[in-house]
């Protein structure tokens, strides 16, 4: 059962510790068999939204529903169609990957032929029948996350939490996360989804929900999100700082507007209609005039930017990386 065809639905939640609003009238709506993104700066109000929403935290304001529920009142029915996954794994790295899904199994009162049979199928369905009997301790980060995964899933729910589900992974663990998700929710499974991980949320959800200080400021689907920002624009980085004015000029002949500059990056971009041209149009004066580009090309706007143009700054996640580039420097 669903509330209107939406597995999730909250509406004005509210919630306060002493003088700090960490919601204050929050609305989400998921749609059944869907993964819908949840992205917000540090202390937004992601995590509390979450902790509500599976009943670990109690509201102080607003009505919500997971899987047609009430999660203020029946509490105890919302825990039984739901999983939650955490943004580090809860698994026992001593034990073995199978006895890991069997002991949550006992811990749900499956009984022991019943957990037995429920961790096989999990252990198939993530991928993990041949690391059955390794203990988890020789797990990849990404296998670790699988058998996470799986451990959320031993009652099969309707709904699943996902809070930053693949902070720390390299890129191939990421991705094997990620096509586990999609096969979770291709079996019906209706996935929410909190990350710092653009991409993660550009690649899996079908809509998402932006949340700033304890409010949603943006719901849409990603490409939707970005059309908010604009539509293509040329981008190009020159090799130093003193380049930059003389970069603008270039742009701005073929600009839909003023151009911008990253001077941290060494970059300049600007919207453009005529994409083909424009990008013929700006390498051609960049090299008739001497400026030494680094790179330069087309490109959609990210969700980073929306996220930029939203909240007035980006992730922490590229706040990191920049650091990191500039101490390389």
């Amino acid at each position: 059962m669903t509330d209107g065809g939406y597995a999730v639905r909250a509406e004005g939640l509210e919630k306060r510790y002493g003088e700090k609003r960490a919601l204050d009238g929050f609305d989400l709506a998921v749609r059944e068999g869907t993964v819908h993104g949840l992205l917000g700066p540090n202390g937004a109000g992601k995590t509390t939204a979450v902790r509500i929403l599976s009943t670990l935290v109690r509201l102080d304001g607003g009505r919500a529903t997971v899987a047609g529920l009430d999660v203020a009142r029946q509490s105890r029915e919302v825990r039984a169609r739901i999983g939650l996954t955490g943004q580090y794994a809860a698994v026992d790295e001593v034990l073995t990957g199978r006895q890991n899904l069997e002991m949550f199994g006992r811990l749900f009162h499956l009984g022991g032929r019943r957990a037995r049979l429920r961790a096989g199928e999990l252990l198939e369905q993530f991928g993990l029948t041949d690391a059955a009997d390794k203990g988890v301790g020789k797990y990849s980060g990404g296998m670790r996350r699988r058998l996470d995964l799986a451990a959320s899933m031993i009652l099969a729910p309707a709904v699943l939490f996902l809070d930053e589900p693949t902070t720390g992974l390299d890129p191939r663990s990421r991705g094997e996360v990620w096509e586990s998700v999609r096969d979770l929710v291709a079996d019906g499974t209706t996935v929410l989804l909190t990350t710092q991980y653009l991409e993660e949320a550009d690649k899996l959800a079908s809509r998402i929900t932006v949340i700033d200080q304890g409010r949603a400021i943006a719901d849409d689907t990603p490409d939707g999100l970005k059309n908010t920002v604009g539509g293509d624009r040329i981008e190009v980085v020159v090799g130093e700082r003193a380049d930059i004015p003389r970069a603008v000029k270039v742009l701005a002949r073929v600009a839909d507007g003023e151009p911008e500059t990253d001077e941290t990056e060494l970059r300049v971009h600007a919207p453009v209609t005529d994409r083909v041209a424009a990008l013929t149009e700006v390498a051609r004066t960049l090299q008739d005039e001497g400026i030494p580009a680094e790179d330069i090309g087309l490109r959609r706007p990210s969700l980073d930017d929306v996220f930029l143009r939203l909240t007035g700054h980006r992730t922490e996640r590229t706040e990191t990386e920049t650091e990191k580039k500039e101490a390389a420097a």
